[in-house]
């Protein structure tokens, strides 16, 4: 599987959130609109699956597939850059600063939701017949895991909020480890299987995504989910997001930072 050692594939962390940084507004919105639509398109055929099947895990099983496409593809979602981008700061890399690091974070985010909400009008559009009917069963299904991810969390106050929040660390913890397998091989099958297992982990725990949610959520008030925009925004994914990014940056960014990037011995004076 062409396996890389982990001080060699931190070091190309470093390197991609140095490029990251430095990528033109318009190559960085693209590949953040790409990235979203297809994570969007790969979270309706989940749960396409699930309803069909009745089997969360197999729906589970094949999500990831929209990840690795997307990743091998060189698109970026917002939870990878959260963990990432950081890293060419707190190697002191030429030029980056922390307006930078937030420049990208913002760029990606406005291009995931916009790839992200793209899709979410297209599979309303699909599940409803162009708005000519109610939605079928797996737009109903949708629906209801809109009520159930904002309502359901607020009516638990300030537990719901630190569940959610928690759940926001957990999802970025994996996925972020599934950014990181991309780079652990150097051929196609490698990287599939790396990226893969973590992936697969997150979505059957029913971890918080908050690109996921760009798709989840509008597209469920499309199809009759009976909560807010408050409700979605409040209670759903600005916590993912806080999460997510708390998730990233220390539990797989800084933690193989920290143990597998080696500074260069001092000399000894003589």
């Amino acid at each position: 599987m062409s396996y890389i050692a982990p001080a060699e594939f931190v070091t190309k962390m470093v390197d991609a959130g140095e490029s990251k940084i430095f990528m033109s507004t318009r190559d960085t919105l693209v590949r953040a609109y790409m990235a979203g639509a297809i994570l969007a398109i790969s979270a309706a055929f989940a749960i396409t699956i699930n309803v069909q099947t009745v089997q969360p895990l197999l729906g589970a099983l094949l999500f990831p597939v929209g990840f690795c496409i997307l990743y091998l593809l060189g698109f970026d979602l917002l939870t990878g850059v959260f963990t990432l981008s950081p890293l060419a700061l707190i190697d002191r890399r030429s030029g980056v600063t922390w307006n930078g690091v937030l420049r990208n974070w913002g760029l990606v985010f406005i291009g995931n939701f916009a790839g992200a909400m793209t899709v979410a009008i297209m599979m309303a559009v699909i599940f409803t017949f162009g708005f000519t009917e109610a939605p079928n069963i797996v737009g109903q299904k949708i629906g209801t895991i809109g009520e159930g991810r904002t309502v359901g969390y607020a009516a638990h106050g300030a537990a719901g909020m630190l569940t959610l929040f928690i759940r926001g660390v957990l999802c970025n913890w994996m996925v972020s480890t599934g950014v990181v397998g991309a780079m652990m091989s150097t051929n196609v099958s490698g990287k599939v299987i790396a990226m893969w297992m973590p992936i697969m982990l997150f979505f059957y725990m029913g971890f918080e995504h908050s690109i996921v949610n760009m798709f989840l959520f509008p597209s469920g008030l499309m199809l009759g989910g009976n909560f807010s925009i408050y409700d979605y925004m409040i209670w759903n994914e600005i916590p993912t997001v806080l999460g997510n990014l708390l998730g990233g940056i220390t539990f797989v960014g800084l933690t193989l930072y920290s143990t597998h990037v080696r500074t260069a011995p001092k000399r000894v004076a003589r």
